[in-house]
């Protein structure tokens, strides 16, 4: 079955269980990146810390992408399967692990996995839905 006779609803519905498991993996990082930080505080100060200091630059990547399908989701024209497919090659590269991904984002994210059991689960669970999505491209979300 191919993306054009998925219904918009079952499209918005499988771009809304990508967000809540990439919200999923980015609270696991910033909680690990938190008590490596430290006590900060109020909540504000949280907020402001997670937003401007440069110990989580690395993951407003992640925020980046969230906020963004967010809005796509608050959109109200048709949710198209090639937008779902964009959202998950950009999350799929993102989150690629080995030597061809030597980012800032890949090497810190690879610390993250290996000393937190929540990261690993979260990416893991991330990774079974990505590879699972039905009717993306008419293969079960599978690559060819």
């Amino acid at each position: 079955m191919t993306s054009q006779h998925i219904p918009d609803r079952e499209r918005r519905v499988s771009l809304k269980s990508i967000s809540t498991a990439l919200r999923k993996l980015h609270k696991a990082l910033i909680d690990l990146e938190t008590r490596r930080f430290g006590p900060v505080g109020s909540p504000f100060e949280h907020l402001q810390l997670v937003s401007a200091h440069p110990q989580f630059a690395w993951i407003r990547l992640l925020s980046e992408i969230l906020v963004e399908m967010d809005e796509r989701l608050d959109e109200p024209e048709e949710i198209d399967g090639a937008v779902i497919l964009a959202y998950k090659t950009v999350i799929e590269r993102l989150l690629a692990l080995g030597p061809e991904n030597d980012t800032e984002f890949a090497r810190n994210y690879v610390t993250a996995l290996q000393e937190s059991p929540e990261v690993a689960m979260a990416h893991g669970a991330l990774r079974h839905l990505l590879f699972s999505q039905p009717g993306i491209s008419g293969d079960g979300g599978r690559p060819a």
